[in-house]
């Protein structure tokens, strides 16, 4: 019986840490979120409200809505990052779904 409670046991440890594993891979990596904005740098701040080429990115997750009208939302940057537009270029195909989750992690916490 205590082997039984001892296995199950290291059974259900395992299985949450590979949720919580899961979880973490959902959520991104900010640090490398913060590499992958590197890119988008030259043309958003992201420590200014000033404008570059773009917006300010400066609180983003913060404000009410995007420039657009929609919610700040992940899903509704995410749109912004993938289709692009008004002179950025659209960002589905150059960044992977790992890149793309990271950068909203980053963008999450400026």
């Amino acid at each position: 019986m205590k082997n039984t409670v001892s296995f199950l046991f290291a059974v259900l440890l395992t299985a949450g840490l590979a949720m919580a594993a899961d979880e973490k891979k959902k959520a991104g990596d900010v640090a490398k979120g913060k590499e992958t904005f590197e890119q988008c740098a030259a043309c958003h701040n992201v420590d200014s409200p000033e404008k570059k080429m773009g917006p300010s990115l400066q609180g983003l997750y913060k404000k009410k809505a995007l420039k657009n009208g929609k919610s700040v939302t992940d899903a509704s940057v995410k749109a912004i990052v993938n289709a692009g537009g008004n002179g950025m270029p659209a960002y589905a195909d150059l960044l992977s779904d790992e890149e793309r989750t990271d950068l909203l992690a980053y963008l999450n916490t400026i």
